[in-house]
């Protein structure tokens, strides 16, 4: 494993795309120290689709492709807990895992994303699901305000459609997973209807 990139696994009922929002609130003291080491080294930590278990106490399996996570803000709650918002940033792998004394969560992964991807542009087939996308974000408050629009990118488009769609976690993991935007946007756009076609 001798330069492999490490990182600390955050498993949770969520599928986190790169440049899609996530806020959170931390509770348990792995992650709470987790999310500390994170912002004094100004690193990020992988977030990855519970498979089994739950997210609190007892061991859970995760899937093994995730995003890394990039924290952008945080603020102490009502209740007293830690609120933080991130941002998600590259898809990865993981190669190997393994728990920490404390409990959290470790894998060594490889990239699936490279640092700087080339933008594959919405082709005019797809142009309707960049169209909706752009009316329904404004709709849906705060969590989507503090995105820069990539309305353009067939990769940001149907990252965040897959996100705002009511799919089943299982599905959002494997379109997670599909390395091709283009196929992506071909999965989603029986999904919905053309405001040019026909009613029934």
């Amino acid at each position: 494993m001798s330069g492999a990139t490490t990182l600390p696994l955050f498993p949770l009922n969520t599928v986190l795309f790169p440049h899609g929002p996530l806020p959170l609130r931390i509770f348990e003291t792995r992650y709470v120290d987790m999310v500390k080491r994170c912002m004094r080294e100004e690193v990020c930590f992988g977030v990855v689709l519970v498979s089994g278990g739950s997210e609190v106490g007892q061991p859970v399996g995760y899937a093994d492709v995730g995003t890394t996570a990039r924290i952008v803000d945080f603020n102490l709650l009502p209740d007293g807990l830690l609120g933080i918002t991130c941002r998600g940033e590259r898809r990865f792998r993981v190669i190997d895992r393994w728990r920490e004394a404390d409990g959290l969560n470790m894998g060594a992964i490889e990239w699936l994303d490279a640092a700087s991807p080339e933008t594959i542009r919405v082709p005019a087939e797809f142009r309707h699901l960049a169209d909706l996308l752009r009316r329904v974000l404004p709709e849906l408050g705060d969590v989507y305000s503090g995105l820069e629009p990539r309305y353009d990118d067939a990769e940001w488009v149907g990252a965040r459609l897959i996100e705002i769609l009511p799919l089943a976690l299982e599905d959002k993991q494997s379109c997670l997973e599909l390395t091709d935007p283009l196929e992506r946007l071909a999965l989603i756009a029986p999904l919905i209807k053309r405001a040019d076609e026909p009613m029934d």
